[in-house]
């Protein structure tokens, strides 16, 4: 008879026990005692291995799953196994194509519930997580917990190979690629690929010559940030980077780094196969081109190929005719036969100028 009444609140709506702190009310006795500790902060479920404590004792046992590894959840097409029932719900929703969930506002819909909710601050703004220390906000928990090692000096992922340490997971997984040589992303256009996605996303507007990125003061426009930024430094008189050991300052800080090494003997980058080391890795992979044979620069008008990005800029003038700078000089040789070494340096000297050479033999 008891469980005879409890049911029939099922249809009646009746709710007879209420929280005497905030009034809320519940059809069960049980489900009120379990709320009041919501006030009470009372966790009397506690696991035995780490000590974790809990307000329910179903939440201990789903807990206990962590230390147990047990899975009693399957999945009925596939057999992936879950810890919960509503992950194995949710998981579901990938073989039934399943989004229960829609956006209001532009009606893009999702998996999950809590999706929605996240992509919900697209449309309002919202930004319900702040960090303590400098009030910034954000959208997302995750978001928070990385901005927050900033003022830790966390890095809790470390690259097994070199030692390096990273304050995100991602980051990591993009420096093993440096190590493992794996470049996932690849063009459809020309085949070439990359190591991160973003990389790929800037090269294809070589193919589409999409210049999203405009200078405020000139209006000149680039394929990316970093190129525009580096771009805005020529509209003002500021070096903000400074060589602690000659005071010399820079614009970029590729620059500096570059100057850095003329203070260094040191040559950190070998190549294996002739042993041969540089100060850059750029100029060892150069190097290593010519055991290769590789000639990685395309042109993409007459398909020659090219060792090195600089000579395939040279050339790729030719088709459209274009003369940037053009420097005349004389050059006094004693015989024919040394001309080539002098045009020979002026090419490589001047990589990006259009050379006029009036040679002379001397008498």
């Amino acid at each position: 008879m008891v469980n005879l009444k409890v049911h029939q609140r099922v249809h009646t709506g009746e709710r007879p026990y209420r929280c005497d702190m905030c009034n809320k009310t519940f059809k069960h006795k049980s489900n009120m005692n379990v709320h009041q500790r919501v006030h009470t902060w009372e966790h009397p479920y506690c696991c035995e291995v780490c000590n974790k404590t809990f307000k329910q004792t179903e939440n201990l046992k789903v807990h206990q799953r962590v230390h147990t590894g047990e899975r009693p959840y399957r999945c009925d097409v596939c057999n992936k196994t879950f810890k919960h029932r509503s992950s194995v719900n949710v998981h579901q929703r990938v073989h039934t194509g399943e989004h229960p969930y829609c956006c209001e506002v532009c009606n893009k819909t999702f998996k999950q519930m809590e999706n929605l909710k996240v992509h919900q601050r697209i449309h309002t703004g919202e930004r319900p997580y702040h960090c303590d220390v400098c009030n910034k906000t954000f959208k997302y928990r995750s978001s928070l917990n990385v901005h927050q090692r900033v003022h830790t000096g966390e890095r809790p992922y470390c690259c097994e190979v070199c030692n390096k340490t990273f304050k995100q997971m991602e980051n990591l997984k993009v420096h093993q690629r440096i190590h493992t040589g794996e470049r996932p992303y690849c063009c459809e256009m020309c085949s070439k690929t990359f190591k991160q996605m973003e990389h790929l996303k800037v090269h294809q507007r070589v193919h589409t010559g999409e210049r999203p990125y405009s200078c405020g003061v000139c209006n000149k426009t680039f394929k990316d940030r970093r190129s525009v930024n580096r771009h805005q430094h020529l509209h003002t008189a500021e070096r903000l980077y400074h060589c602690g050991v000659c005071n010399k300052t820079f614009k970029r800080l590729q620059h500096l780094k570059m100057h850095q090494l003329h203070h260094t003997v040191d040559r950190p980058y070998r190549c294996d196969v002739c042993n041969k080391t540089f100060k850059r890795p750029q100029h060892m992979k150069i190097h290593q081109s010519v055991h290769t044979g590789d000639h990685p620069y395309r042109c993409d008008i007459c398909n020659e190929t090219f060792r090195k990005v600089g000579p395939l800029k040279i050339h790729q003038r030719v088709h459209i005719g274009e003369r940037h700078y053009t420097v005349m000089c004389v050059i006094k040789v004693s015989s024919y036969s040394n001309i080539s070494k002098y045009v020979t340096v002026f090419i490589l000297e001047i990589v990006h100028i259009a050379v006029m050479c009036v040679i002379r033999l001397s008498k």
